[in-house]
């Protein structure tokens, strides 16, 4: 197995933060990367690599979304006022994400491992590839969205999440999936991308959690044996380009040009399916 050194880290910062936000599966194409280098995805500069690069993506998800955010809280603390009287729809939209969060956490803690041991499958991969780049086909067959948050059903939100609860698999696009589940169920397409983003922040931090109990898990020895160099750079080079990446979604998102990155999908599924990559 390799080292991951200056170079490695700054390629798999670059992939984790184009693909982390991309909808054509961060986790699918760093394993790709990972086989082609020949990098234990168990190591302990792995490990910790992943543990810095999940918490870069959650700050580039806050940096983009920081006005939105503010606004976002700012009402939730006016309808939590007894004087309030307006339709409390930050509120609705908070249990909306609950709702959506428990699929996902129960697909999480049950099939983590499963999904999981794809990464050294390259066909599972390429096949899930495949699956992302319909789902994102399917978005041109849509009529233009248009139901808002009062017609977004609890039902919905939990459909939504068992679809970014999928994305654990290799190659399953967390962002395709849940944003055009999302468009699919009608909701409309800003609302959707920042619906998918909502409900990302806890399954990043959760994510972010479990791999901090792995790596703290690891023999002392071997933390201080890490290249620490290499990790930091990697993982800011991911949190950067992982908010360029962000920006660009949300921009295909609006033109309706979620489609174009099925093509790639297909392109990559059908690479790994042959054998040709991986």
């Amino acid at each position: 197995m390799s080292e991951l050194d200056y170079l490695r880290a700054v390629v798999l910062g670059v992939v984790q933060g184009l693909t982390e936000f991309l909808p054509v599966s961060s986790s699918g194409h760093l394993a790709i990367v990972q086989r082609y280098f020949a990098l234990d995805a168990n190591s302990s500069a792995m490990l910790l690599f992943d543990v810095l690069a999940h918490f870069g993506t959650l700050v580039a998800v806050l940096i983009v979304f920081a006005a939105s955010v503010k606004r976002f809280m700012v009402r939730i603390i006016r309808e939590t006022r007894t004087s309030w009287r307006g339709r409390r729809y930050a509120w609705r939209i908070v249990l909306l994400a609950v709702v959506a969060m428990i699929p996902t956490t129960v697909m999480g803690l049950t099939l983590q491992d499963t999904f999981e041991s794809a990464f050294d499958k390259p066909l599972w991969i390429g096949t899930a590839l495949v699956v992302t780049g319909i789902l994102l086909a399917l978005t041109t067959l849509l009529n233009r969205p248009s139901r808002g948050w009062g017609r977004f059903s609890f039902l919905q939100a939990f459909v939504v999440g068992i679809a970014q609860g999928c994305a654990i698999l290799p190659g399953i696009s967390r962002s395709g999936a849940t944003i055009c589940v999302a468009s699919f169920c009608g909701l409309r397409r800003r609302w959707a991308a920042e619906f998918s983003f909502l409900i990302a922040v806890p399954a990043i931090v959760g994510a972010t959690l479990i791999k901090m109990k792995d790596t703290f898990e690891l023999p002392v020895e071997e933390l201080s044996a890490v290249a620490w160099g290499p990790v930091i750079v990697g993982s800011i080079v991911s949190l950067i380009v992982g908010a360029v990446a962000l920006l660009i979604l949300l921009d295909m998102v609006r033109r309706s040009k979620l489609h174009y990155f099925a093509i790639y999908c297909w392109v990559i599924g059908a690479l790994l399916l042959a054998g040709v990559v991986g």
